[in-house]
């Protein structure tokens, strides 16, 4: 079974991505499923299932996503060997622009789309710096200076990454895309595997549930500006 993992602002374009890239898997016999990460809620395994695709939700709630991922994701790959899966792809929606989902040697993807500003790219931190793939969408509704701008950003942040223009509604240039998944690592275990960066740290009197505003109500792992 080959993993990816797929990562990228809210409303990307990243499920639409997905699905077209699936269908066309499923066309040279392959077996595609599914996980979605999300934190509260999410009706996109809905779009997997009328697709025909497998797919497991998992919502982290009142937890960091990444953490909830990092502690999930290796029953996420025994839930695809067990489904004797040719292809596990887990979407990740990163919500604070400093995830970090991706897995060293295993195939990472960043989507974004043209809509977000030309600074967007420079925002981002692990999801996008340490991709392998970075997937581009909605070029289709700005200029092409606009595309081209938001190309160099992109480049800017990611010197290493192949970078792909994708149409998630037309499908165009999922081919291309498609050329990256087949050549994706397999896996058999996550055991011992490392994340390609560290995931947000706090472990502070707000995580454990704090509401009362005030430095003697803070403790832990505080950062406090340089006013």
């Amino acid at each position: 079974m080959r993993l990816i993992t797929i990562a990228g602002p809210p409303s990307s374009g990243k499920t639409s991505v997905l699905i077209k890239s699936a269908i066309l898997l499923r066309e040279k016999k392959l077996q595609v499923g599914i996980v979605k990460f999300d934190c509260l809620s999410t009706f996109d395994n809905e779009e997997y299932e009328k697709n025909g695709f497998a797919c497991k939700v998992g919502l982290a709630g009142a937890l960091c996503p990444d953490h909830y991922f990092v502690t999930n994701i290796e029953d996420c790959v025994a839930w695809g060997k067990e489904n004797k899966f040719d292809y596990l792809i887990c979407e990740s929606a990163g919500l604070c622009n400093r995830c970090s989902p991706h897995i060293r040697e295993f195939l990472s993807v960043c989507v974004i789309d043209n809509l977000s500003g030309i600074n967007t790219p420079a925002k981002i931190g692990p999801m996008l710096k340490f991709a392998d793939v970075v997937v581009i969408t909605k070029g289709d509704i700005v200029s092409q200076a606009e595309r081209e701008v938001f190309y160099f950003k992109v480049r800017q942040s990611n010197p290493q990454a192949a970078i792909l223009s994708v149409n998630g509604i037309s499908g165009q240039g999922i081919a291309n895309f498609s050329e990256f998944l087949l050549q994706a690592k397999e896996v058999e275990n996550l055991y011992g595997t490392r994340l390609r960066f560290s995931v947000p740290m706090s472990v502070c009197s707000y995580c454990l549930g704090e509401k009362r505003i005030g430095k003697d109500f803070q403790h832990g792992n505080i950062k406090k500006m340089q006013i």
